[in-house]
């Protein structure tokens, strides 16, 4: 199952998410490796700042996926002022599924 991880970073925390930037992508890349990991990135201000993260992440059920969650080097260095974690039906432009419906 699918699950959309959007979170929000806390006002003027934009060097944690620096400072942890290297361990956060190491930990997607390893996301990624096994498979877990269909996509993410960073939400933008009007200026091009960091504000948060969305990733869709597949996992057996919302325990896990806020496990992962949890585990991300930027939850674990109090980066995020709010986490939601939804499960998540990918429709169009789904590489597992290329005939849409």
């Amino acid at each position: 199952m699918l699950f959309a991880l959007v979170c929000k970073d806390k006002p003027d925390h934009l060097q944690v998410r620096l400072d942890n930037r290297p361990a956060h992508l190491e930990f997607l890349r390893k996301l990624n490796d096994a498979g877990k990991l269909k996509f993410a990135g960073p939400f933008l201000d009007d200026e091009g700042k960091s504000t948060g993260t969305l990733a869709v992440i597949e996992a057996a059920d919302k325990l896990e996926a806020a496990k992962i969650s949890a585990d991300d080097p930027y939850a674990k260095a109090g980066l995020f002022e709010s986490v939601s974690i939804r499960a998540w039906t990918w429709v169009f432009n789904n590489p597992a599924n290329p005939s849409n419906p």
